[in-house]
């Protein structure tokens, strides 16, 4: 095992500060404004054998969920919080949810040393780059970890570009409580990357600004 960074200690340990009592009623709260996220399970389409990483699995809700509508594919979770890998892990086997799951900074996550798994069908990132402060780097991990042909899906908060203003300034003062911050830079980071790539990207406001939707998608051989 490669030794941790200061780095990621120092997210970890955060993440563990910010969790360590909201993981116990998180879902309860999230459901009602992390928009999007039913979409985008529902958009894996992922078929018997397809191999789907979610990069910021948290509490296991979302793979569980993806898990029981696509019971014939394989689901890993990664998260950088020793304290919501538990609750994942006692969600799923609650659930009777076959899930992999493991510990890893998404900027550099090696699924191989975790999983035994190198490549993936459908890799996805549900209000997590909002959280990373190297974003960047996650998503060009990300896209490392992706299969030939296989596709990234992003779900995350947006610029409210198109609702009040009372209602964006109260949002992102609230968000900066937990250490959240919306990636501007989203679109234009992702189109460069999938140009660069050959990839076809699909990017979307949702809910007047509210959240960002995105999939891009690898070609079948690369460049």
């Amino acid at each position: 095992m490669s030794a941790v960074g200061h780095g990621e200690q120092d997210h970890s340990h955060l993440m563990d500060r910010v969790y360590r009592h909201q993981r116990h009623f998180y879902d309860l709260t999230r459901r009602y404004y992390l928009l999007g996220r039913d979409r985008l399970i529902g958009e894996l389409d992922a078929e018997r054998g397809t191999r789907v990483l979610e990069v910021g699995c948290g509490t296991g809700w979302n793979l569980i969920r993806a898990a029981k509508l696509f019971p014939e594919a394989e689901f890993y979770g990664m998260d950088i919080s020793h304290e919501m890998l538990a609750t994942a892990r006692r969600a799923a086997r609650r659930q009777g949810a076959d899930l992999h799951l493991g510990y890893g900074d998404a900027t550099r996550f090696n699924p191989y040393a975790s999983f035994g798994v190198s490549r993936f069908e459908r890799i996805y990132m549900s209000y997590t780059l909002s959280m990373i402060p190297d974003w960047q780097a996650t998503l060009a991990q990300g896209i490392c970890n992706l299969a030939p042909g296989g596709s990234l899906h992003i779900v995350d908060f947006g610029e409210q570009e198109r609702l009040p203003r009372w209602f964006r300034s109260a949002l992102r003062a609230w968000l900066a409580k937990f250490h959240v911050s919306p990636r501007g830079e989203l679109e234009r980071v992702l189109r460069a990357l999938a140009a660069n790539l050959g990839a076809d990207l699909q990017f979307r406001s949702l809910y007047r600004g509210y959240a960002t939707y995105a999939i891009l998608r690898l070609p079948l051989q690369g460049r």
